[in-house]
């Protein structure tokens, strides 16, 4: 559902996978394309409805994201949403009732959960590595005209708040994954705000300190206007710390024991795109064995209420306590 520059990737990947009938709802002429390599094209949502897909890839607009998925879920069609859940938090729990009820598995497409480095991370801390953790840093800063090349930013769902857009949600990756190292969040203390002179009506900024329910601490700063890129996460810990860098894909690790600094390298030969083919033979596996998925919409409601706490804590200008 859905033929943006997200759809297209994930049409093509379930292309490459093979063994898949595939129809996409769209009315991007693009996709029109895709009717010599079999795929059926539907421009209406009721229409394509009735084919009753057993599986759905929810790519739309993040506004349009949870009516979709509900119309999918009383089909009885699995679900995969794409980040972010949602623009907000109404009717996610009418959605939650029906996956419960029908048995659904469900997940919500955050790539970042396949990223090798990240993985790494996640292993080292599950090993207790670092021991003790104290605080982390997480930086994600870009620059929004250069991430679809030959596409007007303008009209992007990232810039569009009636779409939902805006840096807290598009960039929802660095909240996730923390969530994913550390589990729920107590406090959120956030400020955002539109500071560039990009064309958006958005907040394309935001610094957000997040205290988890183990008392480990987290810094997080998001933005649409940084050059050259920045995405980085540095975990201090008792035992020592970890520095990730996605931007040249290094992976530092210091030992306080030996006084050393190790670095490996990720992945010779990054490529971006083995993340979203990773994502999504992970969920149809998950489907075909009737097993729960990490980051379930279950789990994703989590990381949303997160994000929404950092909104809502730089409108009132004060901390915010999640339950």
């Amino acid at each position: 559902m859905g033929y943006g520059s997200i759809g297209k990737r994930h049409t093509d990947n379930l292309l490459n996978i093979g063994k898949l009938e595939i129809i996409v709802y769209s009315k991007n002429k693009e996709s029109f394309k895709l009717v010599k390599k079999g795929v059926k094209i539907f421009t209406s949502f009721k229409d394509a409805l009735k084919e009753k897909p057993d599986i759905s890839i929810i790519c739309n607009e993040t506004s349009f994201h949870i009516d979709t998925a509900i119309k999918l879920a009383k089909i009885n069609s699995h679900l995969f949403i794409e980040k972010p859940l949602s623009h907000s938090l109404v009717n996610l729990t009418k959605l939650l009732k029906i996956v419960k009820r029908k048995k659904l598995i469900t997940m919500v497409g955050c790539n970042m959960r396949f990223h090798d480095g990240i993985k790494s991370i996640k292993k080292l801390l599950d090993k207790n590595e670092l021991g003790q953790i104290f605080s982390v840093t997480a930086e994600n800063g870009s620059y929004m005209p250069d991430w679809h090349p030959g596409e007007d930013y303008h009209i992007s769902y990232a810039s569009n708040k009636k779409m939902g857009g805006g840096v807290v949600l598009t960039q929802i990756h660095e909240i996730d994954y923390l969530f994913w190292f550390f589990g729920k969040v107590s406090n959120v203390l956030s400020i955002s705000d539109k500071l560039s002179d990009l064309q958006l009506d958005v907040e394309d900024f935001s610094s957000s300190i997040l205290k988890f329910k183990n008392n480990i601490v987290a810094e997080i700063h998001l933005d649409y206007y940084q050059k050259p890129s920045v995405r980085k996460c540095k975990i201090i810990g008792r035992k020592g710390k970890i520095i990730w860098n996605y931007e040249n894909n290094h992976l530092q690790i210091f030992k306080n024991s030996t006084k050393k600094l190790s670095t490996k390298l990720i992945d010779k030969k990054f490529d971006r795109n083995k993340m979203y083919v990773e994502e999504l033979k992970y969920f149809l596996n998950c489907v075909n064995n009737k097993k729960t998925c990490m980051n379930s919409i279950i789990e994703a409601y989590e990381v949303q209420k997160i994000a929404f706490a950092m909104k809502n804590s730089s409108n009132k200008g004060k901390k915010i306590s999640l339950k």
